[in-house]
């Protein structure tokens, strides 16, 4: 019982380890730049700065059923299967939305110009410069579901309907964390303000 308590102990010693070490290794990735316009209670009004994004399409009906493929899809590109054979940076937060498909979306590092990026191996990978925009943002923690992705949506536009903003209705859900981590999880729902 004595050894079974200590192994217990240990095990849950290098989890707790693992997830702090991951937790702080995720805030040093280089996250999709912006600045907060306005605070309201639950939600925020930000201005993002111009980026580059690769992006893919799969054929999936909710979340669940085609992050993976589409993840698998950009990380390949990232890993190496390019061109040059280079390992480009992740980034963070991974972008996606439900347009009759799953899209995601990968933020390129900020060294990269579109002229500078390798071009894909693979066909069903695309690239585009995002110019500034002001987005409104909802945070919530934990793991994302479709539900509680649908349930946050909800919530973004009956607040924005409630404040008399107006957006284009192209709601996008924004995930921070790798897989694995397990703690301090940031989850967000944004979509493009019109002004």
């Amino acid at each position: 019982m004595k050894t079974f308590l200590i192994i217990s102990i240990a095990a849950a010693m290098v989890v707790i380890a693992t997830q702090v070490k991951t937790a702080r290794s995720a805030g040093r990735t280089e996250q999709y730049p912006y600045k907060v316009i306005k605070t309201y209670r639950d939600f925020e009004i930000r201005q993002y700065e111009r980026a580059i994004f690769a992006r893919t399409k799969v054929a999936a009906s909710t979340y669940r059923s085609g992050s993976s493929e589409a993840f698998r899809t950009l990380a390949s590109y990232i890993f190496g299967g390019n061109e040059r054979n280079e390992s480009i940076a992740m980034t963070s937060p991974v972008a996606m939305r439900q347009d009759q498909g799953l899209e995601m979306e990968f933020m390129m590092p900020s060294k990269y110009s579109m002229e500078s990026l390798p071009t894909p191996n693979r066909q069903n990978i695309e690239f585009y410069e995002k110019p500034e925009v002001v987005m409104a943002a909802i945070s919530f923690k934990g793991w994302a579901s479709d539900a509680k992705i649908a349930e946050m949506t909800e919530t973004l536009k009956l607040l924005l309907e409630k404040e008399s903003i107006t957006h284009t209705g192209n709601f996008i859900y924004l995930g921070y964390n790798p897989p694995y981590q397990v703690i301090n999880r940031r989850n967000e729902i944004v979509v493009e303000i019109i002004k």
